[in-house]
């Protein structure tokens, strides 16, 4: 199939790429100058130009004019909290099979990363209900989606998941909170039956208290942690980066099930066991 080249308007979204560590997400405005250490960027200079075409600035350096994906919206998320890493988000799309019309539900919101995320994986025609209970947080997040046109396929609750999810019978679900055993009974009500769930914590401690909170509910329980490192990669002196981002937090990972029944009392204790069966112990590739 034969594409004719996509052309820059006013009001798309660039990335101004001059190297790895000096990179901008901007909106093309005809009138707006940008200003940079190497010279002012007219961004109306942009319009009719291809993505991957050039543009210089005052003092004749040129930048490259770059089509921004969802990793550069996610790295230009305001902070007012930790983030959730790429490496530790590719995962999690991954695991929760989040496509095109899925639905899913998210217990905090954050900085609205992951939110972000999970909103370009389920569009055009899937939609995440994100639970957060502090505003600042909430409209913060609310103004990355905007920024990266995701919006429309968000709807942020302000609430504390703890009290429970108005949602039934979606497709996926992640807790990012500190007490995540708190929330595991109500994303159990809210799931399908054998959609997966997801939970990220930073300590090893919550990833305990966690798995043992989803026995009885949940199979397929597996806990990951996800490590990556740069390559730099230059003629004759290719070797990895001499600094690397390590722990960033612990994945958890797991079905729902119906072990019986009758479905599992939102208040019961934590020591609930389920036989999984020899099978359940195994890795991936290996046979019983």
């Amino acid at each position: 199939m034969s594409r004719e080249p996509e052309r820059i308007k006013e009001g798309d979204k660039i990335l101004l790429f001059w190297d790895q560590r000096r990179q901008w997400l901007l909106d093309v405005e005809k009138e707006r100058q940008f200003h940079t250490h190497k010279g002012i960027v007219k961004l109306g200079d942009a319009v009719g130009r291809r993505y991957g075409d050039t543009v210089q600035s005052s003092l004749g350096l040129v930048f490259l004019i770059l089509r921004p994906t969802t990793y550069d919206f996610l790295g230009h998320v305001v902070r007012p909290t930790q983030i959730m890493y790429p490496k530790d988000i590719g995962l999690v799309l991954l695991k929760l099979g989040l496509s095109s019309g899925k639905i899913v539900i998210e217990a905090g919101t954050g900085s609205g990363a992951m939110t972000l995320a999970m909103a370009s994986a389920v569009k055009p025609d899937g939609h995440v209900y994100s639970y957060e209970i502090r505003p600042s947080f909430m409209e913060s997040a609310r103004r990355g989606l905007r920024r990266a046109g995701l919006d429309g396929y968000v709807t942020l609750r302000q609430r504390d998941a703890k009290e429970g999810f108005e949602e039934r019978e979606v497709d996926a679900a992640l807790i990012d909170l500190g007490e995540p055993w708190a929330v595991i009974p109500h994303a159990w009500q809210a799931l399908r039956g054998g959609s997966p769930i997801g939970s990220f914590s930073p300590t090893m401690n919550q990833v305990e208290r966690t798995v043992v909170s989803m026995r009885g509910r949940f199979a397929n329980i597996q806990s990951l942690e996800c490590l990556l490192r740069e390559i730099r990669a230059e003629e004759g002196k290719t070797r990895p980066a001499t600094v690397m981002t390590g722990h960033t937090g612990y994945l958890t990972f797991a079905n729902k099930i119906y072990p019986s029944k009758q479905e599992p009392d939102s208040t019961a204790g934590h020591g609930q066991t389920f036989n999984q069966g020899p099978a359940s112990n195994l890795r991936l590739g290996e046979r019983e």
